[in-house]
Formats: C-alpha cells, structure tokens, sequence
C-alpha cells in the first residue's frame, strides 16, 4: 500500500470572492497533491469555505437576505472558479454541510462531557472582523492588528475551552517536534505566544443567540452557536471522514496543514489543543506561507486591488498565473504581484525559454526527421553531459517539493532546460543537416531534444499541468503521465521510443509585448 498523503487549504471564508491570496495557497495545494500521486502516493486533497460567524449575518443583513444566502453564493463562488482553474481536490466542503454539522456537535459534547469545557461571564473586547475576543498582544493605536477596526466592548456569559492548562503541553510538544510548524519562523512565533501570558487566554467558544443565530448549536444548551472558529477547524476531520470512516483512520496521521501567516493562532494554538481534549493525535505538519501584495499594497475591497484568478486566466492563461505564483514566493515569506512583473516571467521564463525550446526542437524533428523521434546514434560528450543532468535534476526537484521550496524547484527544472538550449546550440543541428553526412549526428541531436523534452514535461505535470500534458502530447505520449511515477521515470532516459509522431503546434506562450518593449 503507498504511503498516504492528506493535504488541506484553510477553509474560505465566504465573504468574498477568491483572490489572489486564496489562489497561491491553492496552486501550492494542487501542486503537491498532483506530485505526490505522480510520485505514486496515495493522496487526498481537501479545500471548502467556513460559512458561519458573526461577519456572515452581517452581511446578510445589510442585503435584507439570509446568511444561508450569502454562504450559498460565496461557496459556489469558490467551488465553480476553483473547477474552472482545474484544480484537482478530492472534497469541497462547507462548514454547512449535515455531515460537518453532526461531527462539530458530537465533538462539543465529548469535549464537554470530558470537563474540558465551562461557563462564564466574560468583559472584553471584540473584533467582528477577527470574530474573536481580543487581548493586547492584538491592538495597535487601540485598534484590530488585521482589521484596523475599533473592537466593541462586550459583557458576555460564555462557554469556554480550557485551553490555558494545556499551554506546556504544546510548548513541549513543539519544541520536541522542530519542524511541526513550518518555517521556523512561525514555530517561534507560536512559542512566544505560548509564552505570553497576556497573549492569550481560555478559548471562548460560543456565542448568545440573542445577538448571533447564524451557527452550529451547542449540543448541552440550545440557547448558544459554536465559535465560527471551533467551528471551522474540524472541517479537516469532516472531510476525511471523522469518527469511524475507513478513510480517516488511513490519511489522519499523515495530515498536512497549509495556512497564511494570518491564521497562525487558531491552526498552531487553538487546533492542537482542541485534538488533545477530544483525544486524538495532532497533525504531522501546520506550513505557514507569507503574504501576497499588489504593487506593494495589502490587498483590500475598498483599494480594489484584489487580483481575480479568473481574469489572470483570460489574459494571460492560468498556467502562466501559477508558474509566476510558485516561481516568484518564497515559502513562507511575503512577496508582491504586479502584471509588469508577471508578463516580465511570461515572456523570459515560459516564451524565451520553455516555449522556444520546445518550438525550435519539434520545428527541427518535423523539418529533418519527417516528424518523427529519430534513432540515436552513439552520444557523445554533450549527449552524456544531459543524461547525466536528467536524474540529478529529478532527484533535486523531488526534494525542493518535498521541503515546499517551489522556486528551487522551478529554478532546478529550468536550470535543465537552460542546459538543454546551450545544447541544442553547440549541436547546431540547422547547420549540421547541411551536410548529408552529418544524418546520424542530427538525429542524435534530435533525440537528445526530444527526450529531455519529455523529461522536462513530466518534471513540469505539477507546477503547470495543461502545458506539461499540451508538451507530451506533441512528443506523441499523451498519456505518459497515466503511468509515470516521479521522480524516477524523469531520471531514466531512452524512454522515448524512436519512431513516435510528433506534433510542432503553435507558439505555447506567445511573447507578450509591452510599450516600451514594442517601441
């Protein structure tokens, strides 16, 4: 049996429509799920959207509609444009799914039962956009951190989750297991928060229904909704199917959780917490990513700047978008987005380069090979010299994913490629076919060019799976990624059998021209 693989996005909060910030965290999502069923593991892959809380009714209320409205609307907002993107998930969830509902409920009474759980009047201030009581590790100048919003004093009887006496329990647990929350930055910034005592307190996780019905109902007293966040986290045990589902026995101990940095508190602190009271084993990895700006702003409704995947799509093709998302953010450190620098990518990296190789080596094979792969003949020095370079790179690119250093990854795949164009014009092989003579020197030329164009496509299937497939396609083995198993079949060479008809197609990324680059 392979090895399973349980991958999760946060789940998207429905109060507007997916952004460039949604999208990177599910592009990385897509990424390393579609590698590591390459790489023959059994994987599952898990995204949805968080419809509850306080900001949904709001909203609801300012439309004069229901919040079941709003959480319809939202949702299929991410579930169609997510399908349109072609990503490749496994469940789509909704916090307001009936499965969902009866886990939170059934989890909150087990909690409950256990002595975890208590009653209180509770003074503080409250953030409707974070949907949470604050402490003042969160404010600056007296407002939200993340919101810049005034918090409303609020006087409440609540339940809370005994969250404080399990604080050394998960310093301890964190510091024996260094790379449970990744990068290391993240991970110390957990610890501090552990370690301040003001930071944090209980977890309060209800709210009154005489100020907010839009919830779950707390099984033990129907006068009280769960805590949108409580609430939210446990999705990732919904999806697999929590308690007794075969699949959640098999992929929960491998669960590999992906978030902004925004979120760090509920999935480092709340979420492990929660798992130890209801007695479950907590997730293998939390890997936190920074953030996305556009053109050095945060992205916000009101600057209008909130980068629609959809319309990257139509302008310059989401295989373009993704390669630009994965090639220009580090993991876990903040990066910007402007359309200059992303057609400034297009244009060297996928049109120069990608694209020009791939059009002048099936050009070539249609022109001096009548289109099909021709036989090598004895390789020499610089046939030897890519491939040698084709199980390195393989071997390099497995553990740039496996460690979620996308750029390194792209940076190895494309120093190959790199490789392949000064090869292809040291050969030469235009000038070569001049002379009749030179026949079995073309032909070598040719394979080598199209054999490590198959390398390179099925190194390329995860990061840009439609131009990954469109290149096979061309090498005339369409369905090479039915069977290929990563990283090794990328490391063999030969595969390509001699003979196979190859296609030449158009331009795959068309150079984009700009004014001062037009002039």
């Amino acid at each position: 049996m392979s090895v399973p693989y349980y991958v999760t996005t946060p789940i998207y909060y429905v109060n507007a429509e997916p952004h460039i910030g949604h999208t990177y965290t599910t592009v990385v999502l897509d990424t390393v799920a579609r590698y590591h069923r390459l790489a023959g593991e059994d994987t599952f892959f898990l995204t949805g959207t968080d419809e509850h809380g306080d900001k949904i009714a709001e909203i609801a209320a300012e439309r004069g509609v229901s919040p079941q409205e709003i959480a319809d609307e939202y949702s299929a907002a991410f579930s169609s444009t997510w399908k349109e993107l072609g990503f490749s998930f496994d469940r789509f969830i909704r916090t307001t799914d009936p499965d969902h509902k009866s886990v939170v409920q059934a989890i909150l009474q087990k909690v409950y039962d256990a002595g975890e759980i208590y009653f209180q009047e509770y003074e503080g201030l409250y953030c409707v956009g974070c949907e949470r009581f604050l402490t003042d590790r969160d404010l600056e100048d007296g407002l939200c951190r993340d919101h810049e919003r005034a918090p409303e004093k609020r006087n409440e009887s609540n339940y809370f989750l005994r969250i404080t006496a399990h604080f050394d329990w998960l310093a301890d647990h964190i510091q024996q297991h260094p790379d449970f929350i990744r990068p290391e930055r993240y991970k110390n910034e957990a610890l501090s928060m552990l370690r301040e005592e003001s930071g944090l307190g209980d977890l309060c996780i209800s709210r009154p229904k005489e100020r907010l019905e839009w919830g779950i109902e707390l099984p033990f007293d129907s006068n009280y909704v769960c805590y949108v966040w409580f609430d939210a986290l446990i999705n990732y045990l919904t999806g697999i199917g929590y308690p007794d589902g075969p699949k959640f026995e098999h992929y929960w101990g491998s669960a590999e959780h992906f978030v902004a940095k925004d979120i760090l508190k509920p999935h480092a602190i709340f979420w492990p917490i929660m798992l130890k009271t209801m007695g479950l084993p907590v997730y293998r990895h939390l890997n936190a990513h920074g953030y996305w700006t556009v053109n050095g702003r945060k992205i916000s409704k009101s600057l209008g700047n909130m980068v629609s995947p959809i319309d990257m799509k139509e302008r310059y093709g989401f295989d373009a978008f993704r390669y630009f998302l994965l090639r220009e953010m580090v993991f876990g450190l903040d990066s910007d987005f402007s359309e200059a620098a992303l057609i400034r990518r297009i244009n060297a990296d996928l049109a120069n380069n990608l694209g020009n190789l791939v059009s002048r080596t099936l050009n070539m094979t249609a022109r001096f090979a009548d289109g099909a792969v021709p036989k090598a003949g004895e390789p020499g020095d610089l046939e030897r010299e890519i491939q040698a370079a084709a199980p390195e790179t393989a071997a390099r690119v497995d553990e740039f994913v496996r460690r979620y250093e996308f750029h390194r990854a792209l940076e190895a795949i494309f120093e190959f490629l790199d490789r392949v164009n000064r090869y292809l014009e040291t050969r030469a092989p235009w000038k070569a076919a001049k002379d009749p003579a030179n026949a079995d020197r073309v032909a070598t030329t040719l394979y080598t060019s199209c054999e490590s164009l198959r390398v390179i496509a099925l190194l390329l299937a995860s990061f840009v799976p439609d131009t990954a497939q469109e290149i096979l396609a061309r090498l005339g083995i369409a369905d090479a990624l039915k069977t290929a198993r990563l990283p090794d079949d990328a490391g063999r060479w030969g595969v390509l059998e001699p003979g196979t008809a190859t296609t030449k197609g158009a331009a795959l990324f068309p150079r984009i021209e700009v004014p001062d680059e037009a002039d």
